[in-house]
C-alpha cells in the first residue's frame, strides 16, 4: 500500500488518516472526531426496502463517543424489517468504522458510518442484508479459494422543466456532451460527493434514455464503479443511490431509479460486472482467452438465472423493462460484446499492442497487459433490487458454478454469437430458456432453486420465505398483457413505483 497516495484521497477520513479504510480502528474514528470538530455521528443503515435509515448522535463527551461506538445502540427491527415481529423486534446496530465518512448534506458538522445489525445474543442477524452478502463472499473463497469482487453501473434519471434550447435527440443519449445533455454538471457534482463517501468510481456519463413527457425532461445518466470486494461493492452502491437522492433535493430536481418509466424509452438497469482474484491477479482470463474458472462462474448464472430476477427485480414494473428490443435482456444465454444477452463479456484488453504509444508519439511502446481489467456482466437486475440481497444472489451463483459437474456443459451450450432479437435469428431464440416476466413467476422460480442459496448457511429460510411472500404478494401474473395498451393504467404503476429501492 502506498501511503503517500492515501492523502489524495477524496474521502476525508482516509486522507487525514493516511490509512486505507480496511485499517481503521474505533481511535481512530475518536482521533478524527475530536480533531476535526465533529459534533455528531449518523449511524446508517439499510431497511428492508433497501434505503439508508438514519440515527443521529450527539457528541456529549468522550465517555458517550467510545459507548456509541463500541456498543452501538438498539432499534426496532419489526419497523424495518417485515419478516421480524413486533413481540421480539428488538436488534443492535453496531457500526463498521471502515465505512465511516463525513456527511456531506449536514450543516453540522457529522461523521457517518454504515451499520451492521446484530440480535438479542449478540450474534450477527442471520437475515440481514449485509450479513447474507459476507456469508456469501465467505463461502465463495471456501469453495473456489478465490475473492469475489463486483461493482455497479447506477442508472437513473434527472427531471426537470422542459428546456428548448439545444434539444437532445430523443433516445440518442449516449455520451452526449453539454449543452445538448443538461444534467452532465449534476453527475459530475454526483460523483465528486460519492467519492468524498468512498464511492471507487471508474466513470460517469449520460445514457441513452433522453426524452420530453408532460412538460419535462428526461435525461438518463449512468455512474459506474470500480470492482472492489463485494461487501464493499453493495456498500458504495448503496450509499451513491442516497448522494444522488439527496444532492436532487437539494438542487430542485427529481430522480428516479425506476426500471420502466414510460413505454418505448429506455429504462434503467443495474448492471452487474464481477471478477475472480486469487493472490493479486484477475483469474477471469487464461492466454488471452476467458478462462475456464470464468466459464464456470458464468455457467452458474445460466443455471439459477430464473431464480436471480427474485433479488434484482423486485417490483412488477421490472418486467415492463424485460422486454425486446430495449437493450435489455429476455433469454438465458451470454455472449461476448454482445447487448442482447444476460451476461455479456465486455471486451477486454487483450491484444499485446500499446495503444497509448500509437496515439501519442511521444511515448516508448511497451508490452502491455490489460487482462486485470477483465469482468463479465449481467444485465438483468435494476434497482428495485436489495442490492444486498442481488449481490449475495449473484456470488451465490457463480460459486454454485464450482460445484456443478456439467459446468462447461452448460457454458458451451448457453452460448450466442448472433443478436437474438434479430428476426433471422428466431431458431436461436426458440432454443433459449426465458427469465421470469413477472414478480409471482420469480417468486415459483425462486422457490423451486431455494435450496443452492440456502446451502452453506448463506440466505435464511426466513430471508427466502419473505422473498417469495413480498413477490407474490404483487399478483401480476397477467399484469404486462392485461395493462399492454392502456398509458393511464401503466403511469399509475409508474407513480405507485417511481422512488422504488
Amino acid at each position: 500500500m502506498n501511503y503517500k497516495e492515501l492523502a489524495m484521497s477524496a474521502n476525508e477520513v482516509v486522507a487525514f488518516l493516511n490509512k486505507p479504510t480496511s485499517e481503521f480502528t474505533k481511535e481512530d474514528i475518536i482521533s478524527f472526531i475530536k480533531e476535526n470538530d465533529i459534533e455528531m455521528v449518523n449511524f446508517l443503515y439499510p431497511g428492508g426496502d433497501g434505503r439508508l435509515k438514519t440515527l443521529n448522535f450527539v457528541i456529549n463527551n468522550l465517555d458517550y463517543l467510545n459507548t456509541i461506538l463500541t456498543y452501538g445502540e438498539r432499534v426496532d427491527g419489526s419497523s424495518l424489517f417485515s419478516f421480524i415481529q413486533a413481540g421480539s423486534s428488538d436488534l443492535y446496530v453496531l457500526p463498521r468504522f471502515s465505512t465511516a465518512f463525513v456527511d456531506p448534506f449536514s450543516e453540522i458538522p457529522t461523521l457517518a458510518l454504515l451499520c451492521s445489525y446484530f440480535d438479542k445474543d449478540g450474534n450477527p442477524l442471520d437475515s440481514a442484508p449485509e450479513h447474507t452478502l459476507a456469508k456469501a463472499a465467505e463461502a465463495f473463497t471456501k469453495v473456489t479459494g478465490m475473492e469475489y469482487q463486483a461493482m455497479g453501473e447506477l442508472e437513473y434519471y434527472v427531471i426537470q422543466p422542459d428546456i428548448e434550447e439545444f434539444v437532445a435527440t430523443d433516445q440518442r443519449g449516449y455520451h452526449e456532451s453539454a449543452p445538448y445533455a443538461k444534467a452532465n454538471d449534476f453527475r459530475a457534482l454526483c460523483m465528486s460527493y460519492i467519492a468524498k463517501a468512498g464511492g471507487q468510481i471508474k466513470y460517469g456519463h449520460s445514457e441513452v434514455g433522453t426524452f420530453k413527457l408532460n412538460g419535462l425532461l428526461y435525461e438518463q445518466n449512468e455512474i459506474e464503479f470500480l470492482p472492489v470486494n463485494v461487501c464493499e461493492a453493495a456498500d458504495q452502491l448503496t450509499v451513491a443511490k442516497w448522494v444522488i437522492r439527496n444532492l436532487a433535493y437539494e438542487n430542485g430536481l427529481n430522480v428516479t431509479f425506476a426500471p420502466k418509466i414510460t413505454t418505448g424509452r429506455a429504462g434503467s438497469g443495474l448492471h452487474i460486472h464481477m471478477r475472480m482474484m486469487k493472490d493479486g491477479k484477475n483469474m477471469m482470463m487464461h492466454n488471452g482467452a476467458l478462462s475456464d474458472d470464468a466459464r464456470k462462474m458464468i455457467a452458474g448464472m445460466m443455471d439459477l438465472a430464473p431464480s436471480i430476477t427474485a433479488f434484482g427485480n423486485k417490483n412488477p414494473t421490472s418486467y415492463f423493462r424485460l422486454v425486446p428490443h430495449q437493450e435489455a435482456p429476455t433469454n438465458v444465454c451470454w455472449g461476448d460484446r454482445n447487448r442482447s444477452v444476460l451476461v455479456r463479456v465486455p471486451l477486454g484488453w487483450t491484444a499485446p499492442v500499446d495503444m497509448c504509444a500509437k496515439v501519442n508519439p511521444l511515448e516508448e511502446a511497451n508490452h502491455t497487459d490489460g487482462s486485470f481489467k477483465q469482468t463479465v456482466e449481467i444485465r438483468s437486475s435494476d434497482c428495485s433490487a436489495d442490492i444486498y440481497q442481488l449481490l449475495a444472489g449473484l456470488c451465490v451463483a457463480c460459486r454454485h458454478g464450482f460445484e456443478m459437474s456439467n459446468a462447461l456443459e452448460v457454458a458451451k451450450n448457453t452460448y450466442v454469437d448472433v443478436n437474438i432479437h434479430d428476426q433471422k435469428n428466431e431458431g436461436v431464440l426458440n432454443k433459449l430458456s426465458q427469465l421470469p416476466d413477472s414478480c409471482v413467476a420469480s417468486a415459483a422460480c425462486l422457490e423451486k432453486q431455494r435450496k443452492v442459496y440456502e446451502e452453506h448457511g448463506v440466505f435464511s429460510q426466513g430471508m427466502i420465505d419473505g422473498i417469495i411472500k413480498q413477490l407474490r404478494d404483487y399478483n401480476d401474473t397477467t399484469l404486462r398483457k392485461d395493462v399492454e395498451n392502456k398509458p393511464e393504467e401503466i403511469q399509475k404503476l409508474v407513480n405507485e413505483y417511481f422512488h422504488c429501492g
